[in-house]
């Protein structure tokens, strides 16, 4: 019978609770959310609203929360609330429910009683823990549940953190740990791992070390704070929160409690020497510097001046002071921007940086190993679950391969440290590496049958990295064109942040005229965290402080070519967008034949922002569009307003969902992909349908254009803005150049302009902004960032 989920259950309305009813709602589903009766109306309460305040205080909290929880707040709608005693028998009417109140494990119990009372034979059971055995919680339950019942990790917060752990009980029905594998990468966006039942499960039990290792390294080095998180953080691929800061945020009292749970609940001897915390924590402990929930911890935010400031805390005196403590040397690693390039070199690094980095690495490394297969059979899904659940952006094992396997041993011995019997004998067996690249499919060394095996649920992915080795066809400074088989080429961007310079704009004609004459479809996809921040401004502020202006208009002038190359060449144009797509990353967007967008695509016009208006079609396709739009009535104007109001305000959707809200997207020109991994797969598959019966669009020669009256009822708007204080002067300037553009410049009556018209009327405005030393200004802050 195949199983389908429309009505999902989340019990308990705390952070975790109510951000994981926000991702079920995500998905389109419905979700009731529930917890306890508000304590001070448990008996004879006069209305439901009062019984059901605290789940709704809860859920309220959440959609007050930044980064925001649901793709978009219309999806709150989905979600409703009630309470254990009036609304449980709600639950005979889910397909899944879902616990995750308190880590008590007899208040869960106490609650899967209740549960038993209603949940209909056949309904998932999850329970959402971070740490307790999920055997230790099936005692008196009945089969059914019992066969049903699996354990769930998410990842705070759920809607941006991938991972998902599955941990099934050894009474878990197979095709229950099936269903719940799938469903978790199909549905609901994430990555899942199938864990053992075993402490800490696989993403804590490795992150909590690391953490714990750098505490302690802290102390034994008499590092400061900042330095521990300077060493911890970006420098070495993991996120900028890096040790100190992400304790304040997960809580001193809770990071101590998970870490204490896993030194007790380990039979291995070392136990606690790798979760012993050092003297300094339980100071603050007594001290109750907890972190973020107690306004200090390792670092404190004060207000001097009118101005804030963030102090870091001292382990020697527990005083709080503004010193930064680089290190030396720290400058120019960080200036190192290629990852394995930079772990390399700290790696032969001397000093305390360099030492820093083998003391960590070398206590990883043998405690990795020696966890395997205990809490995974493959030591891959290690690296899958630190770079999903910890953000690291290569795992462990990655790293060491990085660094090389017998480097890694070495790093080992000095310390005093060993790697597992299973690293010995794949040594003495002559592999040198935990991966290998085969015929284009990633392959991990399989520890049973002690041979290189692919990873399952990668053999049909598209890596763009591998591919690019054996699969370009064509590359210039800036760009990789590469052939993905099936009659479709990708170009991938490689400047810096996948910014858009000329060489990307030539780079992109090349390959739509390869594309048109040996090839089907050009895919324009980037495998890295943002597809584009835009334009790369640095090149237009030299431009525009030299005066190049020439140089500048046939810049602009290129950029709208490419633009109109995309839209009109004799194959379809797909782009595929994930992160950040901003400026004239999103008019490439609005120019393509199709947009494959990531769930978690951040689209926005935002060239006003730095003093100029959108310059590579935006302009021109918005106020086309509108055209689209018009009725010949007098709400023509209102249409083209909300199309300038949304230029003018800059703003970045939170979403790919919002991008639609927005109108960066036309229906049936977009789908949305729900899973990162399968973004270029998607496109490719949207490319192969796009290409089976491909018509060129014609030119436009009909865009209606408002012309004057519509011009002053724009420039009226913005003088008022003006004159209330909301805008400033220069502002306004831009307002007035971006209203003369969408309205067709000086027209006496609405009146039917071709695309090229409105290009030409964009560029000279964009021209003319680029000569305003305010504008140049603000370019020039955004550059030196």
């Amino acid at each position: 019978m195949k199983r389908r989920i429309k009505n999902v259950a989340v019990l308990g309305s705390g952070i975790m609770g109510s951000r994981i009813a926000c991702h079920f709602a995500n998905m389109g589903l419905k979700v009731l959310l529930l917890d306890r009766v508000n304590d001070a109306y448990s008996t004879n309460p006069p209305t439901p609203a009062i019984r059901n305040q605290l789940v709704k205080s809860g859920l309220d909290k959440t959609l007050e929360t930044k980064p925001f929880p649901l793709f978009s707040k219309s999806l709150s709608a989905l979600i409703s609330i009630g309470n254990f005693e009036d609304d449980i028998h709600q639950l005979s009417d889910c397909d899944l429910i879902l616990e995750a109140i308190v880590e008590d494990e007899t208040i869960k119990k106490q609650l899967f009683d209740e549960i038993e009372k209603y949940r209909k034979p056949g309904t998932l059971i999850c329970t959402n823990t971070s740490g307790i055995p999920i055997h230790q919680l099936l005692e008196g339950r009945s089969d059914d549940f019992k066969a049903h019942f699996c354990g769930t990790h998410f990842f705070n917060p759920p809607r941006y953190l991938t991972l998902l752990e599955i941990i099934p009980s050894t009474f878990t029905k197979p095709d229950v740990v099936d269903f719940l594998m799938r469903y978790g990468e199909t549905h609901l966006s994430k990555d899942t791992i199938l864990c053992k039942d075993t402490p800490g499960f696989i993403a804590n039990r490795i992150g909590i070390f690391a953490m714990v290792s750098a505490f302690q390294l802290a102390e034994k080095m008499n590092l400061s704070v900042e330095q521990i998180d300077a060493l911890t953080g970006v420098l070495i691929g993991r996120p900028k929160s890096a040790t100190f800061r992400t304790a304040d945020v997960i809580g001193l009292d809770t990071f101590v409690k998970v870490a204490d749970g896993l030194s007790e609940s380990l039979s291995d001897e070392t136990a606690d020497k790798n979760f012993n915390m050092p003297s300094y924590v339980e100071t603050m402990l007594q001290n109750n510097w907890l972190g973020n929930k107690t306004k200090q911890g390792f670092y404190k935010k004060t207000i001097a001046n009118d101005k804030a400031e963030i102090l870091s805390l001292n382990l020697s005196n527990f005083e709080y002071d503004k010193d930064k403590y680089e290190l030396e040397g720290f400058a120019e690693l960080n200036k190192i921007t290629d990852l394995k390039e930079r772990l390399n070199a700290l790696n032969k690094t001397p000093g305390e940086i360099g030492n820093c980095f083998r003391i960590l690495h070398a206590q990883l490394f043998a405690y990795c190993t020696n966890c395997i297969p205990q809490i995974a059979d493959d030591f891959y899904v290690v690296d899958d679950a630190m770079r999903t659940g910890f953000g690291w952006v290569i795992g462990p094992f990655e790293i060491w391969d990085n660094i090389g396997l017998a480097e890694g041993i070495n790093l080992m011995d000095a310390e005093g440290r060993k790697p597992a019997n299973w690293v010995s004998q794949m040594v003495k067996d002559g592999n040198n590496t935990f991966y290998k690249t085969e015929n284009g499919i990633p392959s991990y060394y399989n520890i049973r049958s002690k041979t290189y095996k692919s990873i399952p649920g990668r053999e049909n992915a598209i890596d763009l990295k591998i591919l690019s080795e054996t699969k370009t066809i064509w590359s210039n400074a800036a760009v990789t064109l590469i052939d993905l088989g099936d009659g479709i080429l990708n170009l991938a961007f490689k400047t810096k942040m996948n910014s858009i310079d000329g060489e990307v704009l030539k780079g992109i004609n090349t390959a739509i005229e390869i594309a048109e004459r040996d090839y089907n479809v050009l895919i324009i996809a980037n495998d890295t965290p943002n597809f584009s921040v835009g334009a790369n401004l640095k090149n237009i502020l030299k431009m525009a402080t030299e005066a190049d202006w020439e140089g500048l208009n046939d810049f602009i002038k290129l950029f709208q070519d490419t633009a109109m190359n995309i839209r009109y060449s004799n194959i379809p144009v797909v782009v595929a967008t994930q992160g950040l797509v901003l400026g004239g990353a999103c008019e490439l967007c609005l120019h393509a034949d199709f947009v494959q967008m990531h769930a978690e695509t951040y689209m926005g016009l935002v060239e006003v922002g730095v003093g100029l208006i959108p310059g590579g079609g935006g302009c021109k396709e918005f106020a086309l569009l509108a055209s689209d739009e018009y009725t010949n009535s007098s709400s023509d104007g209102s249409i083209l307003k909300a199309r300038f109001n949304t230029i003018t305000k800059a703003a970045t959707s939170t979403s790919a969902i919002e991008a639609v809200d927005m109108g960066f997207l036309e229906t049936g020109k977009y789908a949305i992909t729900l899973n990162r991994n399968d973004l270029i797969a998607d496109a490719k598959i949207a490319a192969i349908t796009l290409s089976l019966r491909y018509i060129a669009p014609q030119k436009r020669k009909d865009i209606k254009v408002l012309g004057n009256d519509t011009l002053a009822m724009l420039n009226a708007h913005t003088h008022n803005k003006k004159s209330a204080g909301f805008i400033t002067p220069h502002q306004a300037v831009i307002s007035q150049k971006l209203a003369y553009v969408l309205c067709g410049g000086d027209l006496s009556a609405p009146t039917f302009v071709n695309e090229q018209y409105l290009l030409d009327l964009e560029r000279e405005a964009i021209v003319s902004l680029c000569a305003d030393e305010t504008t140049q200004e603000k370019i020039a802050a955004i550059v030196s960032k």
